[in-house]
C-alpha cells in the first residue's frame, strides 16, 4: 500500500509499517496546507492517509471521500511502536472511504 503520513505522525513510525511505501505530507511539499486540500491532493495518489489529528473528522466533511483515513489516538512514538502489530492489522483491513479511530494502548 502507498501510505501518506500526516505532519503530526512521527516519521520513525514508517519503519514499523513494513511492506508499505510511506511518505509524509512534508516530503511531498504539502506541509502546512489545510486538511481539506491535503486530502484532495492525496486522493488518487495514496491508498491510505494516517493522521493523529483528532479534529480532522470534525473540521472536514469526509462524506464522499474515497481515501481511507486511519486516525491514531496518540503521536507518542513509543506507544505507536508498541502497537505496531495492531496498526498494521488495521491498515490491512481498511476499505475505500473508511474512517477508523484506533485506540493505542
Amino acid at each position: 500500500m502507498n501510505l501518506l503520513l500526516d505532519e503530526c505522525v512521527p516519521w520513525p513510525l514508517h519503519r514499523e509499517l513494513t511492506g508499505h511505501a510511506c511518505t509524509t505530507a512534508q516530503k511531498r511539499g504539502w506541509g502546512g496546507i489545510t486538511n481539506g486540500d491535503l486530502l484532495s491532493r492525496a486522493e488518487g495518489q495514496f491508498d491510505l492517509f494516517i493522521t493523529c489529528d483528532r479534529n480532522l473528522r470534525y473540521q472536514q466533511n469526509l462524506r464522499g471521500r474515497r481515501l481511507p483515513i486511519l486516525e491514531l489516538e496518540t503521536n507518542d512514538l513509543r506507544r505507536l511502536v508498541a502497537a505496531a502489530d495492531l496498526i498494521r492489522e488495521t491498515i490491512g483491513r481498511m476499505r475505500e472511504g473508511e474512517f477508523i479511530t484506533l485506540a493505542i494502548p
